[in-house]
């Protein structure tokens, strides 16, 4: 039997990946993935994930973090944009703006930013940021 094949029997097609920072790594870039993104080190850049990004307790992100689904127990140095639910756990920090349906934010969880809920709360923060507005 084949180690890597393109259509694994017995495996549902709809089935991705998880990807994963380790603890003492350090990425600079953005990182796309279609599946999950775990994340315990620290990245520099914006992480994509079609399913979920999760930093752990002791993980960084010094950039956006956009998914249908954030699940944060470390810290977070930009925006947060999930399609679906946020979840911010007793140890995290969030610098930066949140925009989900969904929030769940555990005692002790720290949002520095606008918090934007609902069915509308995607509408008003585009996926990529644009320029700010400045009034003179």
């Amino acid at each position: 039997m084949a180690i890597f094949t393109e259509n694994a029997q017995g495996a549902p097609e709809s089935e991705t990946g998880l990807s994963i920072i380790g603890a003492g790594m350090r990425v600079v870039g953005d990182i796309t993935a279609e599946g999950v993104v775990k994340i315990e080190g620290t990245v520099v850049g914006t992480v994509r994930a079609g399913r979920q990004v999760l930093v752990g307790k002791g993980g960084e992100v010094e950039g956006d973090v956009i998914s249908r689904e954030a699940i944060i127990g470390g810290e977070v140095r930009g925006s947060i944009r999930a399609d679906e639910r946020v979840e911010i756990q007793a140890t995290s920090v969030i610098h930066g703006d949140v925009a989900a349906k969904r929030l769940l934010v555990q005692e002790g969880g720290e949002i520095n930013g606008v918090v934007r809920m609902g069915e509308g709360a995607l509408e008003a923060v585009p996926a990529e940021k644009a320029e700010p507005q400045r009034s003179y």
